[in-house]
């Protein structure tokens, strides 16, 4: 968020940012083979919290101020929270597979990580 020439200038430079891209790209793609009857449940709730995650991001990154920027990043979080709520969901309901539930979970999970590392640098950065 300064001027340097090798500090992000972009959100679509964030690695968080890709991660949060390709869980989305992955939560469409999982939720097309889900039954007609769960398009208004959960299918629909899965897409909007995955698609949420990017969008905050970058929502976040284009206000420009860092406390702001970290506001908009715990709100993605909160929505990674609700993805892999609905993901749990969905495998013990049998509509996603143990294996490509795990896989999900584990890119959750690493997202997760990686964007409390970065809050808290952000965090640390403002004082």
């Amino acid at each position: 968020m300064g001027d340097k020439p090798d500090q992000i200038r972009d959100y679509r430079d964030l690695i968080v940012w890709k991660e949060a891209m390709e869980i989305a790209r992955l939560v469409y793609l999982l939720t097309r083979e889900f039954p007609r009857e769960e398009a208004f449940g959960l299918t629909s709730q899965m897409r909007r919290s995955a698609s949420s995650i990017p969008a905050n991001i970058a929502e976040g990154f284009g206000r420009a101020q860092r406390r702001t920027f970290i506001q908009f990043l715990r709100i993605a979080q909160g929505s990674l929270k609700e993805l892999e709520t609905h993901a749990i969901l969905a495998n013990q309901v049998g509509l996603l597979p143990t294996d490509r539930f795990e896989d999900l979970f584990s890119r959750c999970q690493r997202l997760g990580r990686r964007l409390v590392q970065y809050v808290r640098s952000l965090s640390e950065a403002q004082q």
